[in-house]
């Protein structure tokens, strides 16, 4: 890959460099060369050193100390990093790239009010980067309406910035504007975010040979993405091969780590494909994550009719009803246990023709249900 080439040359310059230097170690030209070929060899613990010594004999400039704050980020030293920009932003309080560098790294140490507070309007319409990182943060802190209010005064401001127009394209699903989805999806052209949208939206609209086409592609780019996994495992599981979409469900999952829907599309996955052991792994995983989401229970009901519980199931049942009166595994549950009446045979036939089948009065199917979910 060209990438690879561009580091091992990049690896081979800072070599030669660092050997330079051992003859001439105070040398700020040479100290600043092998920091910019460190951070491009992605060897940012050598950049880190080498920048430390051109502060120490006290030749380092404000770029010099701006990069150091970069290759302790990027080397996974986000606290010193922010210990970094908050001494540059406190000499320099007017520079918005400091003060975008430290939202970042804030954000990076967990500490999101702080890397928050630092997103002002001025700087979000100064830089396209913060008015993504302010997007991302308050989507991730699940204040949706208010990221999705943000989020247009964003676009209207960098409406050519393809990585903010898919974070807001996957904000828009979970405030159920497909509109605004699907228009920042498409600005948002190759980037794998605005694909994954793409691909859901396509879904949705039932076409499940575009919808997989579009999340393998976003996965070809960014192979690492719990939304493309999971969208590529709906859309298998929509085109009836549960076998093929539960270890596509399981990548998301597992990307996500404690994403309650992604663990319950795994398991219905699994479920329809007859592999009950893994299914009831699934569900039961999500109950241990939370015992209070009412599809966990819901889902473990339809596993006890299967096995012949249904007297566990009922339990089950009540739980979940009590939890969440429209969650949709429960609702499947209750219809179960009337029609099948202890008959595993026929409760196994039920399932079987799941997928497609109205829920109920709305005409939301299973499939429908578990991609809501899942988002």
């Amino acid at each position: 890959m060209a990438a690879d080439g561009e580091v091992r040359e990049a690896r081979e310059r800072l070599d030669r460099l660092l050997g330079y230097l051992a003859q001439d170690r105070h040398n700020p030209a040479l100290l600043r060369d092998a920091a910019a070929a460190a951070m491009a060899a992605q060897d940012f613990a050598q950049a880190g050193q080498v920048l430390a010594v051109l502060d120490d004999i006290g030749q380092a400039t404000l770029a010099d100390r701006n990069l150091a704050g970069l290759a302790a980020m990027q080397g996974g030293q986000a606290g010193q990093a922010a210990d970094i920009f908050s001494a540059l932003l406190a000499e320099h309080p007017d520079d918005p790239g400091l003060r975008f560098n430290l939202a970042w790294a804030l954000a990076l140490t967990k500490d999101y009010a702080a890397a928050g507070a630092l997103l002002d309007d001025r700087l979000t319409a100064a830089l396209p980067q913060a008015a993504l990182l302010d997007v991302q943060l308050l989507h991730d802190a699940g204040a949706f309406e208010q990221g999705a209010e943000r989020a247009r005064v964003h676009i209207a401001n960098h409406p050519d910035y393809p990585p903010l127009l898919a974070a807001v394209s996957v904000l828009a699903l979970d405030v159920e504007d497909q509109e605004l989805a699907r228009h920042c999806a498409v600005m948002g052209g190759a980037h794998p975010d605005a694909l994954t949208t793409l691909g859901t939206l396509t879904l949705g609209d039932m076409d499940h040979a575009g919808a997989q086409g579009l999340f393998e592609r976003a996965l070809a780019t960014d192979p690492e993405s719990p939304r493309a996994w999971i969208g590529l495992g709906l859309a298998r599981l929509a085109a009836g091969d549960g076998a093929a979409a539960g270890p596509m469900l399981d990548k998301g999952a597992g990307l996500f780590g404690d994403h309650l829907g992604s663990w319950i599309a795994a398991g219905w996955a699994y479920l329809l494909a007859g592999d009950y052991g893994r299914a009831r792994e699934r569900f039961e995983h999500a109950r241990q994550i939370d015992p209070a989401f009412a599809e966990s229970h819901g889902s473990l009901a339809v596993m006890d009719i299967l096995a012949g519980d249904g007297e566990g199931a009922g339990r089950r049942v009540e739980i979940a009803s009590r939890l969440d009166r429209e969650s949709f595994s429960t609702a499947f549950a209750q219809a179960l246990l009337l029609s099948a009446a202890g008959d595993t045979e026929k409760a196994e036939r039920i399932v079987a023709l799941a997928l497609k089948q109205p829920l109920d009065a709305s005409g939301r199917t299973l499939a429908d249900a578990l991609a809501r979910l899942a988002r």
